[in-house]
């Protein structure tokens, strides 16, 4: 699955999550991984939609899950970083979005992480 077609499971739960659908998200990218279990695409967008519904627990194993398949590339120690960020770790927050930074020094995604993490630092505050 690459996530093309308009109709697959993980350009749905894409588009869902791009509209703050994070329910209906969740439930396409469980379909997508269902479907296509060797799918790290699936299985980020999985726990990135168990994040925003705060099912942390979850969101862990799916990051596992892609980390397995995927290795961990930026894209994912990013969304790490952002996991912990919204759970309030900021130490674990730091160094996974460190991790990301060392791997793709350019991408933008990430240095505004690591601005939100400062941001929440400065507060004493997590991002919720």
């Amino acid at each position: 699955m690459t996530g093309a077609s308009p109709v697959d499971p993980v350009s749905v739960g894409k588009r869902h999550f791009r509209e703050g659908h994070f329910g209906l998200a969740e439930q396409s990218f469980r379909k997508a991984v269902e479907l296509g279990p060797r799918d790290a695409e699936a299985w980020v967008g999985l726990a990135a939609s168990y994040d925003r519904l705060r099912r942390f627990d979850l969101a862990d194993r799916a990051y596992a899950q892609a980390i397995r398949l995927a290795g961990a590339n930026p894209v994912i120690l990013n969304n790490q970083g952002y996991s912990y960020l919204l759970r309030g770790d900021l130490v674990r927050a730091r160094a996974k979005l460190a991790q990301a930074r060392a791997k793709d020094a350019g991408n933008p995604v990430i240095a505004a992480n690591l601005a939100a993490l400062d941001e929440s630092m400065k507060l004493g505050k997590d991002i919720r």
